[in-house]
């Protein structure tokens, strides 16, 4: 069997997270950090898609966000793959990433525009603890992926059953640890050919494999490994976000948000330098994973 040829990475390098990657193709985007980081308006969001569209290359090249606080740059990388017909998102990623805001786009709100794009199937957001799918944050959730079947939550360890409540339980898959949880998604995928988009958060990993400046989950390097290569041959594109940055924002509106969010503001040089090893090795074995399970 030949050795897949590992596509050059591009690294949206907006906030200086994302160490060297080999063959990586670096598009600086630093002067916009402020602008982008947190979240941003839909006019801004619609400048940096035309961008995107004419440095990046809508490819299966792996994406590098840097932050888990850009997650909401996979709307616009998303889109673009239209190109491949139905298709699903699996998003890896600590909360659910669904949840109301309004004034434009932010990194816990893409995924419901995301579940709006016509060519996507489905969205699996993959190993979520947080509470943010808890009975005392239901009313922040957007219901209608949930009602329309577009948008599955994989959980861990968090009390759904509100969910029955409002007739969205079908969309909530709960599992007691993410070895059963691994199970039941692989077999789940096993059942569909379609291709795939896969965006990883590292904050769903455990603490004790990596750090980030958000709350974590709980799953461990296998799990992910073991779900991505159930999607062997059909991963189209991708994306990894969830580096360790830290940031003081100049926007009211961001400083407010980023608190009531619960994101740690705290870090120091000296532990965001501490941390950053161990991302690295992390970012090196999932671009690999990605590539064993790109579509041909």
């Amino acid at each position: 069997m030949s050795t897949p040829v590992i596509p050059a990475p591009v690294i949206l390098d907006i906030d200086s997270s994302v160490g060297d990657l080999p063959d990586a193709h670096r598009l600086d985007l630093r002067e916009h950090h402020e602008t982008l980081r947190l979240g941003c308006s839909l006019p801004r969001m619609r400048w940096l898609t035309d961008k995107l569209d004419r440095m990046a290359p809508a490819s299966a090249d792996t994406v590098m966000l840097g932050s888990g606080d850009f997650h909401h740059l996979s709307w616009p990388l998303i889109a673009r793959q239209n190109q491949h017909g139905q298709m699903r998102v699996l998003v890896f990623d600590n909360h659910p990433d669904n949840m109301r805001f309004i004034g434009g786009v932010h990194c816990g709100s893409w995924v419901r525009r995301v579940t709006a794009l016509p060519f996507v199937s489905r969205v699996d957001v993959v190993g979520i603890t947080s509470q943010d799918i808890g009975a005392s944050h239901a009313w922040e959730n957007y219901l209608r992926p949930l009602w329309s079947g577009k948008l599955r939550y994989w959980s861990i360890g968090v009390d759904t059953r509100w969910s029955r409540w409002v007739g969205a339980s079908r969309a909530f898959c709960g599992f007691p640890d993410a070895d059963a949880l691994v199970q039941a998604l692989v077999n789940d995928l096993g059942r569909s050919s379609e291709p795939a988009y896969v965006s990883v958060d590292k904050d769903v990993f455990s603490t004790e494999v990596l750090r980030t400046n958000w709350d974590q989950g709980v799953m461990r390097a296998n799990h992910v490994d073991a779900v991505i290569a159930a999607l062997r041959g059909r991963v189209v594109a991708s994306d990894i976000t969830g580096e360790v940055s830290r940031h003081t924002y100049s926007t009211a509106w961001k400083r407010w948000v980023s608190a009531g969010d619960g994101q740690d503001a705290d870090l120091s040089d000296a532990q965001v330098e501490a941390w950053r090893p161990a991302q690295h090795t992390m970012n090196l074995r999932l671009i690999d994973w990605l590539a064993r399970a790109r579509a041909a």
